[in-house]
């Protein structure tokens, strides 16, 4: 018989969004390197251990000067807060305080130069894909 993680009822509260540098300070990233990712590094807000292997996920991401993701097709929704720095996908340069809304079978590459300080919300896994043209 399998079980699934206990998980606590009690709510995660990150206060301090507006100052990433303390963030970083209090908060334990880590690197993540799944599908061709060069840079990054996560802080889950909950995961699929939690959701289940097709359910939704969220952490807050950070992408070092340089970093980069290999090209990945979305099954479902998902929503990129841009706290800090720039994100560059090829819809053009999300600053800071933009929100992208990706839509199902949507595929991008994202990556920055500056380096960002990003919250994600994947309603769902996503999948390798061939880069756009």
């Amino acid at each position: 018989m399998t079980s699934k993680p206990t998980q606590s009822t009690a709510p995660l509260i990150i206060e301090g969004l507006d100052r990433p540098q303390e963030l970083e300070r209090r908060l334990k990233f880590t690197p993540l390197t799944a599908d061709g990712r060069v840079g990054v590094e996560v802080f889950p807000l909950y995961t699929t251990e939690q959701t289940g292997p097709g359910g939704p996920a969220a952490s807050l991401v950070r992408y070092h000067p340089g970093a980069a993701a290999a090209p990945h097709r979305h099954t479902g929704y998902e929503i990129i807060q841009v706290l800090e720095g720039e994100l560059i996908t090829e819809d053009g340069v999300h600053p800071a305080h933009s929100m992208l809304v990706l839509p199902p079978g949507s595929v991008h590459a994202p990556r920055t130069e500056k380096g960002a300080l990003m919250l994600v919300v994947w309603e769902a896994p996503v999948e390798p894909a061939e880069p756009v043209e």
